[in-house]
């Protein structure tokens, strides 16, 4: 076939795949991530020197990338990614991870960095 997906960039680069904990307290329902019972994928990590916005005119910019890995079922839009050599850079996973040409081959996410807050 002429159109089959070829990622742009090798798999090179570790990354540390963070799958949710939800637990019950005092009703509310919270979502905890372990980095010590991540799994450790490689993918292509690609920036684009974040995305610019005002909110209440509040000029920031959001830390955004692409990630393009091969296909694991178990990637879904409630994980996080973080980079293997710096776990504290978390990044949560935008929309529903896209399953290049429904192939179960390659997965394509775009992803937004998670930063502390008041």
């Amino acid at each position: 076939m002429a159109n089959n997906f070829r990622p742009s960039q090798p798999f090179s680069v570790p990354l540390l795949l963070l799958t949710p904990t939800y637990t019950k307290t005092g009703g509310v329902r919270t979502k905890t991530f372990d980095v010590a019972n991540s799994a450790l994928i490689y993918g292509s990590f690609k920036t684009y020197g974040g995305t610019e916005q005002v909110v209440d005119g509040v000029f920031s910019v959001i830390d955004t990338a692409e990630i393009v890995t091969w296909f694991r079922p178990d990637i879904a839009s409630d994980c996080q990614i973080a980079l293997a050599d710096d776990p504290g850079a978390r990044y949560e996973i935008l929309g529903e991870p896209e399953n290049i040409n429904r192939r179960n081959q390659f997965l394509k996410l775009k992803v937004k960095r998670v930063k502390g807050g008041a």
